[in-house]
């Protein structure tokens, strides 16, 4: 990665207790105009940031450990993506691609064909939202293959709509009160190493989920497989070597579309452009959003022409999908990403992270596991010398980080994991400052 030149200080800086007073202030006024159901992490608020670091409206400057959820990959205000939006404004900001086209969503479908797994001919379409992203692709599927049903996975995160809720497995705070939800959606069991008593490998575990699907389905009335290639707010969950490979592999041989939920994992978060490369897997169809455009909010399908091309005039598209900013800030990332070799970055960081956090593992007997990969890094929290989850241990885990300014988020079906998903940017001092705030209170919390 070549030097970058931050506008803000890289440091961990604190002035007040956190949450600060102006913070507190915001916090009051919020309850009056925002309703409770929209929680946030952290009770801080942000006034400017840059690359790794978020400085508050009381002007206390921390270490941001989760990129606004895998949305920041190249930083909060990466110069290249800041002017690509500024030149864009000056020029238009909407016309709505359905009415009036323009070459910006033309040349983000470009770029997306060719980052996107496999040699294959690709259509690509933008949307605004990982969730809108999935939906569609489920579309794509259900038309493309005249089939209903949908397999979804235990652990998995997919979205808030109704769709959506229906394919993730998390019932608070996603699904609770919320249904009745979207019908044909079939939930199959996940490889999950740490948890798998049966100690399954990869293909073991995938074969489980496809006899599965045989018996309750029938492989002919499957129109779709959905999965993260990594899970996210299931837990960073990484299944065992040759699991994904077997499932998309059942699935093409029985005409079943493969859609790889990248939404969370790709744009170099974990080493390569998206998760499904590290074990060659090339998906009918990959659903992308987060990290795609650098914080504007953007997401996209890009998939096998032969089924996109499926779809009838007018049956896929939006007012804001594909928005020219969006797309301007979008091409922006992509270059910054190459230019600074992010995905080389994630490596490095993963190797940095992921070494200290086992040997702490091996310290202390509340850190069940450690694992990840590049710059997509989870801690499961467990009561000592058990494999039970501890979700109580995990909040005050995140509540000592952030007393002391750094931000970290937690996830996992039953909340005992952190995740660590820090800009791909972040440079070499800060990340060890922010592991050594999350080092000692691990230890503080577990004693």
């Amino acid at each position: 990665m070549t030097d970058i030149t931050y506008r803000l200080p890289q440091k961990r800086h604190l002035v007040t207790e956190l949450p600060g007073p102006r913070s507190s202030e915001l916090a009051a006024r919020r309850t009056s105009v925002i309703p409770a159901g929209v929680g946030s992490s952290v009770p801080v608020y942000a006034a400017d940031a840059d690359g790794a670091v978020i400085v508050d409206v009381d002007g206390n400057s921390l270490i941001d450990l989760g990129s606004g959820i895998a949305v920041t990959n190249v930083g909060a205000s990466d110069p290249r993506v800041a002017q690509a939006v500024r030149d864009q404004v000056g020029h238009f900001t909407h016309t709505c691609f359905m009415v009036t086209p323009y070459e910006g969503y033309i040349r983000v479908a470009e770029q997306l064909s060719a980052l996107t797994p496999g040699d294959h001919e690709k259509r690509t379409v933008l949307f605004n939202s990982g969730a809108e992203a999935v939906e569609n692709a489920v579309k794509v599927a259900r038309l493309a293959t005249g089939r209903n049903a949908v397999v979804a996975f235990d652990h998995a995160y997919h979205g808030r709509t109704n769709l959506t809720m229906a394919l993730t497995a998390k019932n608070m705070p996603y699904k609770r009160d919320f249904g009745p939800f979207a019908p044909e959606i079939y939930r199959m069991p996940m490889s999950y190493p740490f948890r798998d008593d049966d100690g399954l490998t990869g293909p073991e575990a995938a074969r489980r989920a496809i006899t599965a699907m045989e018996k309750q389905l029938g492989a002919d009335g499957i129109a779709a497989i959905i999965i993260e290639p990594i899970q996210g707010e299931g837990g960073f969950i990484v299944p065992a070597p040759g699991f994904l490979p077997t499932l998309a592999a059942w699935a093409r041989e029985n005409g079943v579309v493969f859609i790889a939920d990248e939404v969370q994992t790709g744009f170099a978060r974990t080493g390569d452009w998206f998760a499904c490369e590290h074990e060659g897997v090339v998906p009918d169809i990959i659903t992308m959003a987060k990290g795609i455009a650098g914080g504007m909010p953007l997401s996209a399908i890009t998939g096998r022409a032969d089924l996109m091309d499926l779809v009838h005039v007018g049956g896929l598209g939006g007012t804001y999908g594909g928005n020219p900013v969006a797309c301007a800030a979008a091409l922006a990332t992509l270059d910054t990403m190459r230019e600074l070799d992010l995905r080389g970055r994630a490596r490095a960081i993963g190797d940095v992270a992921l070494g200290r956090l086992r040997a702490l593992a091996a310290e202390v007997d509340v850190i069940g596991d450690v694992r990840g990969r590049g710059a997509m890094i989870a801690i499961e929290l467990v009561r000592p010398g058990t494999a039970e989850p501890d979700p109580d241990l995990t909040k005050k885990v995140a509540a000592r980080c952030l007393a002391e300014g750094v931000i970290i988020l937690t996830c996992g079906t039953h909340g005992n994991v952190i995740r660590l998903l820090p800009p791909l940017v972040i440079d070499d001092d800060l990340l060890a400052d922010g592991l050594d705030v999350l080092e000692t209170a691990i230890r503080a919390a577990g004693n």
